[in-house]
């Protein structure tokens, strides 16, 4: 049987379905699963990250630059691409123009528009920690087969169109 640590134990999780008739026993224990193995993902990534002096939120900011190729986005596009708010991605564009990683200029067309563009320090940093993140990746996932993949993918894509129901009023 599967189990995580600090996870309740079946027979709690029966206990909570009998007492509650919403609830169902496999939908808490799948759902307690993900949120665990969740949350230990986002650590590791947090350590990962920290090798090269970035956060999840900071890489994620680098990697679109790097691969926006058919135009030069503003922060607005940032913002949206990366599905926070402006003020959000106003502070890591600040944490990473500091640092050299990126630069903010005067849109190209439209001087009122800030275009923003990966410096080459910001290039020379993904190239070197590229390699290492995806071989880490594929470590993580190479105890899975193709198929067990490609049905993770297709698992986490469901999950995720229940999410509204943890959110709605």
């Amino acid at each position: 049987m599967f189990t995580l640590p600090d996870m309740p134990q079946d027979r709690a999780l029966l206990e909570l379905a009998d007492r509650f008739s919403e609830s169902e026993a496999t939908s808490l224990r799948a759902f307690l699963a993900f949120l665990h193995v969740s949350a230990e993902t986002y650590e590791a990534y947090n350590v990962h990250f920290a090798r090269y002096g970035l956060s999840d939120g900071r890489f994620s900011l680098l990697i679109f630059l790097l691969t926006e190729r058919e135009r030069v986005p503003t922060p607005s596009d940032c913002a949206e691409r990366l599905g926070v708010t402006r003020a959000t991605v106003t502070g890591l564009l600040d944490g990473l123009e500091r640092e050299g990683l990126i630069r903010r200029e005067p849109r190209p067309g439209d001087g009122r528009m800030l275009a923003v563009r990966l410096t080459e320090q910001g290039q020379k940093l993904l190239e070197g920690m590229l390699p290492d993140h995806f071989r880490r990746i594929t470590a993580c996932t190479s105890h899975l087969t193709e198929i067990e993949k490609m049905l993770l993918i297709s698992l986490v894509v469901r999950l995720r169109s229940g999410l509204p129901a943890l959110s709605e009023r």
